[in-house]
This record gives C-alpha cells, sequence and structure tokens, in this order.
C-alpha cells in the first residue's frame, strides 16, 4: 500500500472510530439545543404550570340575625315586614345580603318581641371587618283588639281581627353603623326595634280598615344593634 493509501485508510478509520464512540456514549441522540433526548427529567414543576397550588378560599361563618323590641304600648299586635337585611364588608364596596329563615321577606310581631328573641335570616359571611347593618322595612300595621297568631315571626302573619290601623313609612331603609369582625365561628346578632319610638299618631283622618278609628299612624324605624357575639 502506498503512501497515499495509506493516509486515506488512516483517515476513514478515524471517522468510523469517532462515529462509534459518539454512539456508544449518550443515552440517545442530542437534541438541536445539544440535550440529550430520552433522559428521566429532573422532577421540577414550574410556578406556572397547572399542577401548582392555588390560594386557599377566605374562610367563612355563618351570621344568625336576632330581633327583639320594647313594643308599641297602645296594641295588641304590630305587625312588621322586612324585606332586606344586609351586612357591609369593610374592604368592598358591595352589600352581602342575609337570607331570611323563609320566603323573600318576615314579618315579626313586635308586641311578642319584648324580652324574648326571634330570627330575621341566617347566612353565611367571609372572614373580615365589617362595618354596617342595613335594613329594610316594607309595611307595618297595628291591631288594637285582639292578639295574632302563631309564633313571633314568620314568612307571614295572619292579621288579627277586630279594629286595626295601617302605619305609613316614608322611608323604611335603615343603616346602622356597627363594626364587627367575622372570624371563621359561628355569630350571632341581636337587634333591638323601638317600637314606641319608631311608630307615632301623625292626627285624624280614617287609617282604619273597618272605619272604627280616625287616628293616622307613621312609623321611621329606630332600630339599634343590641349585641353581636
Amino acid at each position: 500500500m502506498n503512501a497515499r493509501s495509506t493516509r486515506r485508510f488512516r483517515t476513514i478509520a478515524c471517522a468510523l472510530l469517532s462515529a462509534g464512540i459518539l454512539a456508544c456514549g449518550g443515552s440517545g441522540p442530542a437534541s438541536p439545543d445539544g440535550s440529550t433526548t430520552g433522559a428521566s427529567s429532573s422532577g421540577g414543576t414550574s410556578g406556572g404550570g397547572s399542577g401548582g397550588t392555588s390560594n386557599p378560599s377566605p374562610s367563612s361563618a355563618s351570621l344568625s340575625v336576632r330581633i327583639t323590641d320594647s313594643p308599641f304600648s297602645d296594641a295588641k299586635a304590630v305587625l312588621v315586614t322586612f324585606s332586606s337585611v344586609s351586612v357591609h364588608l369593610a374592604d368592598g364596596d358591595s352589600w352581602q345580603t342575609i337570607p331570611f329563615t323563609s320566603g323573600s321577606s318576615r314579618t315579626c310581631d313586635l308586641k311578642k318581641l319584648q324580652g324574648p328573641t326571634d330570627v330575621l335570616g341566617v347566612g353565611s359571611l367571609a372572614s373580615g371587618h365589617y362595618t354596617q347593618i342595613r335594613l329594610v322595612v316594607s309595611a307595618a300595621s297595628i291591631y288594637f283588639d285582639n292578639a295574632s297568631s302563631g309564633g313571633a315571626c314568620a314568612g307571614s302573619i295572619a292579621a288579627p281581627a277586630g279594629k286595626n290601623a295601617s302605619v305609613t313609612i316614608p322611608s323604611g331603609e335603615v343603616k346602622l353603623n356597627h363594626e364587627f369582625t367575622v372570624s371563621g365561628s359561628a355569630m350571632t346578632m341581636v337587634l333591638d326595634f323601638d317600637g314606641d319610638h319608631s311608630i307615632k299618631a301623625t292626627g285624624g283622618g280614617n287609617g282604619n280598615g273597618n272605619g272604627n278609628s280616625s287616628t293616622k299612624y307613621m312609623m321611621t324605624p329606630v332600630i339599634r344593634v343590641a349585641s353581636v357575639q
């Protein structure tokens, strides 16, 4: 073999040997960026992946709103209908509604709440600091001859028989500035509806359904927060 052929043979042999070494040295073909395909991953998860842990939702607690009364003294029954109860979260602009225990309104006989309490609504509130309570009184009537039947509060209460008077309510919305904090445990709020200071006789006129009275009545709801615990 001449020198030229020997050099050519050595070049081919070296190329083949190099190819064999590269083929045996890795676990798979190299990717364009230089990493080896087919290798096991390190098990890490990027922060933006779907397997990340999301923030837990805020805890919540049950709030029961109850009502008591210093009732209007000149009547046997004072039926007051509430159409809304809500509370305001300090960090937001919206009011959180406390659902009534039945139906879209709740009627209470204030005469049966002198001392005892009854439930207006019960709802779940997110933990946080609350600053106001809002109630809307939509209707009221006074009954002079007979007490109402049944419990103090219900979805509706039948009107007692006898002399009665409807009550005008110029504005039934009442906002109470009272701060309280919900921190994950069940809470009870007691509201005191002062019937004697809420209802006033305003003069003559037929304020009675059966024509036996000439007195008209007006209600400006006087309500305070008695306790939150």
